[in-house]
This record gives structure tokens, C-alpha cells and sequence, in this order.
């Protein structure tokens, strides 16, 4: 599976509510909400709302992405994604997923 990178460096083609929304998969839509709420302390998010193409990609986005500090942050610098700030491994946004999610920063740097 090729991967999709989103602005910070996550690879969305193995986000399950992108699979979920190009397979139209409702089971799926249940079991991320219950996940996220879970993961995330989020009790609002209901399966209706896992619809997502990708952050990079036409078509729906979920309801973070239009409030995502780091998305926005890439688009209003006109960047594909992080990758093409000088700040990279340094930014105040982006420090606590990548050490969270240390593979979205290597994505990021595979793109270089």
C-alpha cells in the first residue's frame, strides 16, 4: 500500500477513517469512534463523523483536520507538509506527536 502523508507526517492510508470512508465501511465508523473517544477522551465523536479522505487529499476531512494547529500551520506557509520547513525536527507544534509517533517524522524525512 502506498503511503499518503498527511501535513505532520502520519501516514493517512492506514488511518481507519479513511479506510473506512473509501470502503464505506459503517462497522468500521463504530469501532474508530469507540476508539478515539477512548484514546482521546473525546465522548462527542460519534461513528457518523468518521468520514476522512486524507489531509492532503480531496473530499471529506474529519471535523480536526479544519482545526488542526499543524495543518493549518503547512498551509498557511504554502507547504506540502512539514517536511519543507527549516523547523522540522525544532517546532513547538509538531514535537510532541513526533515523539508520540516517531514514524511520522521519519515519513516526513523520506520525503526530502
Amino acid at each position: 500500500m502506498e503511503k499518503l502523508i498527511a501535513c505532520c507526517g502520519l501516514d493517512c492510508s492506514t488511518c481507519d477513517a479513511r479506510i473506512a470512508t473509501i470502503a464505506d465501511d459503517d462497522v468500521l465508523r463504530a469501532q474508530t469512534a469507540e476508539k478515539w473517544k477512548a484514546q482521546h477522551g473525546a465522548v462527542g465523536i460519534l461513528p457518523e463523523m468518521i468520514n476522512c479522505t486524507g489531509c492532503r487529499e480531496e473530499g471529506v476531512k474529519f471535523s480536526h483536520c479544519a482545526e488542526c494547529e499543524i495543518r493549518n500551520c503547512v498551509q498557511s506557509k504554502g507547504f506540502d507538509t512539514c517536511a519543507d520547513c527549516e523547523k522540522l525536527e525544532d517546532c513547538a507544534l509538531t514535537v510532541d506527536l513526533h515523539k508520540f509517533v516517531p514514524e511520522a517524522l521519519e515519513n516526513l524525512k523520506s520525503l526530502n
